[in-house]
């Protein structure tokens, strides 16, 4: 790989400000094809397309970052909770990670997606079925061993202390 050296030459804090920036510039560019088909072609072929891309991409997100990471095939909870810390949404949303014995409850409390379509009087996004598909696959990918289902996520919120919670259970009998 060719060393860019304007990131050479920056501080720890630009190049963590500059992670920051990056994660914005992807989350902005994730809404803007999502948006260009919702307009025409509403919601539900949005929601098809956005399914098909975050099946491939979770999955190659997750495997650049467990190699990242050098984390072991089974990686475990620990290794999930890692991982996930490492999503470009970890660097834009604000989020908990708890682990009680076999389960990881991952909770978005402040989701720049949400918060975007809000202030722009626009239809909260049903982010549950992309999201079964992302979170599940991204977990699968750091350790097959480990499901995943929803606890709240819009339609289906019921937790109103956060934007989505996912909880992932480590089935070590596999």
């Amino acid at each position: 790989m060719q060393e860019n050296k304007a990131l050479q030459a920056m501080t720890k804090e630009e190049l963590i400000s500059l992670i920051t920036l990056y994660s914005k510039n992807w989350l902005a560019m994730d809404g803007v094809w999502f948006q260009s088909i919702e307009q025409k072609y509403g919601m539900d072929e949005a929601m098809i397309h956005d399914a098909q891309a975050w099946e491939r991409f979770t999955v190659i997100e997750a495997r650049r970052i467990k190699q990242f990471l050098n984390l072991p095939e089974r990686a475990g909870l620990e290794g999930l909770a890692r991982a996930l810390s490492l999503r470009f949404y970890a660097n834009i949303n604000q989020d908990e990670i708890l682990i009680q014995g076999n389960t990881l409850l991952y909770r978005t409390l402040e989701c720049r997606v949400q918060n975007a379509r809000k202030r722009k009087n626009m239809a909260l996004h049903p982010c549950k079925p992309v999201g079964l598909i992302e979170y599940a696959g991204f977990a699968r990918t750091i350790d097959e061993r480990i499901t995943c289902q929803c606890v709240s996520c819009y339609p289906d919120s019921c937790d109103d202390t956060c934007a989505c919670s996912w909880l992932f259970t480590l089935n070590e009998a596999q």
